[in-house]
C-alpha cells in the first residue's frame, strides 16, 4: 500500500530495514511519512490502512479525537480514568513523587498504575519501569512449588505480566525484559539498591511488614516516581503480624510530594458480581467487628 501512495519511488523492504530509491525531494517526503507511521505506531500500539492514508495524506487520524488517555493498549483501544477517583490517582501521580494507592480488588490500581510508568517510559520521562511484589504465600507454600526460584516466585508476579503484556507488544516487551528497561522482582531483591531514572511500583503492598515497605520506600532515587498499591482487606501476612502499609499510611500522611488515595467498591472496573463481592464481605467484616466489641 505505501509503495502504491509513492509510485515515482523504488521501494524495497527487507526485515526491518526500508531501501528507497528515486529523486531527492521525493525521498525526504517520504522519510518524513514512515517516521509519522512510526511515531503512530509506537503511541498506539496498531495501524491499518486507513491510518497509513490519513498520514500520508495529512489528515487526522480517527484516534487523536479521544482525550485524557494514559496510553493505548495493543489492540489500540484507549486506556484511562474510568471513574473520578481513578482519575484522582493519575492527578496524584502528575503531582507528587510517592503516590499510595489503596483499595478493595478491581479497582484498577495495579492495571493503572503501570499504564502511567509505561506512559512514561513512552514519553521518555523514565528510562525503567521496575514492578515488585511481596512474596506471601496466600495458601500455597513456596517451597513446595515446583521449579527453581524464578518459577517459584514468577506465579507471585504474573499479575504484574499480564497488565504488561496488554500494553507492549509481546516482541518488544521482551527486548526491554530483556535490556532489563522493564525489571520485576520480588520485593526482597529490592535491598542495597538506589533506583534513579525509574516508575517504581510495589504491588499487594498490604503484604509488606513494616521493615520491607521501610527499605522500599528508601530505595527512591533522582528522577524517580514511585506508586505504592494495596487492599487492607486481603492482608496475608501471619496473625498479629501488622501490615507495613496500614503503618505507612498513618506516618506518611501530610507529608509534601506524598499522594494518598483511597478507591472504593464504586470505582470497580471488573465484573459486576465482583462489587457485589467485595460489599457483601465488607458487610460481614463490619458485623464480625461488632461482635468482636460486644464479647
Amino acid at each position: 500500500m505505501i509503495r502504491s501512495l509513492h509510485p515515482k519511488l523504488r521501494i524495497m523492504a527487507r526485515d526491518n530495514v526500508i531501501r528507497v530509491l528515486g529523486d531527492e525531494a521525493e525521498m525526504c517526503a517520504f522519510e518524513g511519512c514512515i517516521e509519522r507511521i512510526r511515531q503512530y505506531v509506537l503511541q498506539y500500539n496498531v495501524i491499518s490502512e486507513e491510518n497509513i492514508l490519513d498520514i500520508v495524506k495529512g489528515h487526522p487520524t480517527n484516534m487523536e479525537g479521544v482525550k485524557d488517555v494514559v496510553v493505548y493498549n495493543i489492540s489500540g483501544k484507549p486506556i484511562k480514568a474510568r471513574s473520578s477517583t481513578q482519575q484522582s490517582l493519575i492527578d496524584a501521580y502528575n503531582k507528587n513523587d510517592m503516590v499510595f494507592a489503596v483499595g478493595p480488588a478491581g479497582t484498577g490500581k495495579t492495571y493503572l498504575s503501570i499504564a502511567l510508568a509505561v506512559k512514561a517510559l513512552k514519553e521518555r520521562t523514565a528510562k525503567r519501569i521496575i514492578l515488585s511484589r511481596p512474596a506471601v504465600e496466600a495458601g500455597e507454600k513456596l517451597g513446595f512449588l515446583p521449579g527453581d526460584m524464578k518459577e517459584k516466585i514468577d506465579p507471585y508476579l504474573q499479575p504484574l505480566y499480564d497488565a504488561l503484556e496488554d500494553m507492549v507488544p509481546a516482541a518488544k516487551l521482551q527486548d526491554m525484559m530483556d535490556k532489563h528497561i522493564i525489571q520485576i522482582a520480588p520485593l526482597a531483591f529490592m535491598r542495597g539498591r538506589t533506583l534513579n531514572d525509574a516508575v517504581v511500583i510495589l504491588d499487594e503492598a498490604q503484604n509488606a511488614t513494616t521493615a520491607q515497605i521501610r527499605m522500599f520506600l528508601t530505595r527512591m532515587g533522582w528522577n524517580t516516581k514511585m506508586i505504592v498499591t494495596g487492599d487492607m482487606t486481603q492482608v496475608d501476612l501471619p496473625k498479629g503480624q501488622k501490615s507495613g502499609l496500614r503503618e505507612a499510611l498513618e506516618i506518611l500522611t501530610g507529608i509534601e510530594g506524598i499522594g494518598i488515595v483511597n478507591l472504593t467498591s464504586k470505582d470497580i472496573v471488573r465484573h459486576k458480581l465482583v462489587t457485589k463481592i467485595v460489599n457483601a464481605y465488607e458487610k460481614a467484616d463490619k458485623q464480625d467487628n461488632k461482635q468482636e466489641v460486644t464479647i
